[in-house]
């Protein structure tokens, strides 16, 4: 007796194998017509759906590995978030690995995902080094997305936001409101996200004619934000507002000001980036590039399971989604 497959169904109905995908997972993104018209093949050829596992090859697990860069950030968090309800409902369970923003940790996780045969792996590497070891894990059919990082010349699928267009909203933003010497404040610079911040926030300064200083951490957490304003604090030409690279950064650099009696905005203002929900509830609140967080974390889910439905038919995609400001308290006053 012959099986019918996903592609049997994409052939009666005329559309792709990743239409037919998406019409058993995410029939809301599907043309009312053309989802009649999967469905009514699926009928007329009596395709039975089964759960991710006969998708796979023999031996795979169900498990989708998710390897962020901090598990203690929110950000990362809502990605998960987003991504957990679709993979459960193609009947797969999510792991999620902290790298800790180190390579050497990240790559440990890799070998033991490597070992466990894994669904599919979705990943924010921390730094191109990574590149070799992601490789690796595609050459053994293990499909991978990166998640908040564009795929360059890899061929990988990627889910990413436009960062360079974000700092420049951040610088934007500051400029307009009369700042004449902007901090930026993050690190690793080797962190792909942390250099298109800054990049986009330099490229603002220089045509704005706006002074940048630039204090470098070694993380993107809440204390590196906070040692950073004690630097910032110790010149006498000190920056009147601070560009951070990510919230858990700028909220350690709100408390630092606080914490010298630096008043927030009227002495010194503030944006931070990802807009995560800890932002809005500061005790001033915080002005912020908002990502679309879960968005990032169900539309990789999706193109892993397109990738798993469509075998060597597949072609990769780059989605790059774009940032937008939300102002605050933390910015609200005017020069």
């Amino acid at each position: 007796m012959t099986t019918t497959s996903m592609k049997d169904v994409a052939k009666a109905a005329g559309v792709s194998v990743g239409t037919v995908s998406n019409v058993l997972n995410r029939p809301e993104a599907v043309a009312e017509e053309t989802r009649a018209r999967v469905q009514a093949a699926i009928a007329d050829l009596g395709y039975v759906r089964n759960d991710s596992a006969r998708q796979l090859r023999a031996g795979r697990s169900r498990t989708v590995a998710i390897v962020v860069l901090d598990v203690a950030n929110p950000f990362f968090t809502d990605v998960v978030r987003g991504a957990e309800p679709l993979v459960e409902s193609a009947g797969g369970v999510v792991t999620v690995c902290d790298s800790g923003e180190d390579v050497r940790r990240e790559r440990r996780h890799l070998e033991l995902l490597e070992e466990q045969r894994v669904l599919g792996l979705l990943i924010t590497p921390v730094d191109d080094s990574s590149a070799s070891w992601i490789e690796r894990l595609s050459g053994h059919d293990i499909p991978v997305v990166l998640v908040d990082r564009g795929a360059g010349r890899h061929p990988h699928c990627s889910v990413a936001v436009d960062d360079v267009h974000g700092g420049r909203l951040a610088a934007q933003h500051l400029v307009e409101r009369g700042h004449r010497k902007i901090a930026f404040i993050g690190g690793p610079a080797a962190i792909p996200q942390v250099a298109d911040r800054l990049g986009g926030c330099r490229e603002v300064c220089e045509e704005s004619g706006v002074e940048l200083e630039v204090f470098a951490t070694p993380g993107l957490n809440f204390q590196a934000g906070r040692e950073a304003i004690e630097q910032m604090l110790g010149s006498e030409d000190r920056p009147t507002a601070v560009f951070c690279a990510n919230d858990l950064v700028a909220l350690g650099a709100l408390q630092g000001l606080t914490m010298h009696g630096v008043k927030v905005p009227q002495e010194c203002a503030i944006v931070g980036y990802d807009d995560i929900d800890f932002a809005a509830a500061a005790a001033v609140p915080l002005s912020s590039v908002r990502q679309p967080r879960a968005q990032l974390g169900r539309t990789a889910a999706q193109l892993l399971f397109d990738e798993i439905a469509e075998g060597r038919d597949h072609t990769h995609r780059n989605v790059v989604f774009q940032p937008e400001l939300v102002a605050r308290a933390s910015t609200a006053l005017e020069l």
